[in-house]
């Protein structure tokens, strides 16, 4: 046997040797972030789970939250989400559409897009201050569902332009190519071709814009007021789930709807992303 292919024998050896190191320490890694993660849904579950009921759902809070239910905190859950995305959405897709099909990449398309991801790391209490001052008293919204939701679209605003922005650039050139060359118009050609390819990308910036509105806590708690009562209009104050949690774990006024209201945060956080899941994987097929 040669000494070149000794050799070679011994580095292939080696490689083995650090393949195997490299892929058990990524193994052993993963596998102490599923048993955090176990651990953490697992103990709020069991601590949660037995104290939500028909009545916990249905009946409006009382005495500050420490008696009844959180019908009403979810009502406001649902309003400010409802807002937020509702903004952010088609600012967000116009905006990705915008970056990805008539940009040319020029400076301004740079630095627009640089504040686009600096915007994305802003504390959120950041965010909820500016909503205070902006929303809540330069344009006197006052605490509102409106302003809870105006502040939150601009939270998820980079999320949702992310998302639709690399699912835009997934859509093949020569769809682009073939539309044109048809007689189709630009406009045209994102709306009837580009748009459809990469509705799966767009649900799953929608998805994750949701799950970050609804898990909010610091800018609702300076925009929306906290309100126990159900928002008779987008005027009205109001209280979300993870606000209302918050409130109850800082304030200690009753360990048993503590656990409850961040068991059902979760369990709605879980559904609506294995919708999302379910959803996305149909229209993947139905685009194949």
């Amino acid at each position: 046997m040669s000494r070149a292919l000794v050799r070679d024998e011994g580095v292939a050896k080696k490689k083995t040797v650090k393949d195997s190191i490299f892929y058990g320490g990524i193994g052993v890694l993963a596998g102490l972030t599923l048993v955090s993660l176990v651990t953490i849904i697992g103990f709020i579950l069991i601590k949660g789970l037995p104290n939500i009921d028909i009545a916990f759902l249905t009946e409006d809070p009382k005495a500050m939250g420490k008696e009844g239910g959180i019908f009403s905190i979810i009502i406001g859950t649902i309003y400010v989400t409802a807002v937020a995305i509702i903004i952010a959405l088609p600012i967000g897709t116009a905006a990705a559409i915008y970056f990805s099909e008539y940009a040319k990449g020029g400076k301004g398309v740079k630095i627009i897009r640089f504040f686009t991801e600096v915007l994305a790391g802003i504390p959120s209490i950041i965010f909820g201050l500016f909503g205070f001052s902006f929303f809540v008293v330069f344009l006197g919204l006052g605490w509102s569902v409106l302003s809870g939701g105006l502040t939150l679209s601009l939270m998820v605003l980079p999320t949702l332009i992310r998302a639709t922005e690399e699912s835009l650039k997934t859509v093949p050139v020569s769809y682009r190519e073939g539309s044109l060359s048809l007689g189709a118009t630009k406009w045209q050609t994102i709306v009837k071709v580009i748009l459809p390819c990469c509705k799966s990308g767009i649900l799953t910036g929608l998805i994750l814009g949701i799950g970050r509105a609804i898990g909010e806590t610091a800018a609702v708690m300076l925009t929306i007021g906290g309100s126990l009562r159900v928002a008779a209009s987008l005027f009205d104050s109001t209280r979300t789930m993870a606000l209302h949690l918050y409130m109850l774990a800082s304030e200690g006024f009753s360990e048993e709807k503590t656990y409850a209201t961040a068991a059902l945060l979760i369990i709605i956080v879980m559904l609506i992303n294995m919708a999302a899941n379910m959803v996305t994987s149909k229209v993947g097929k139905v685009e194949k």
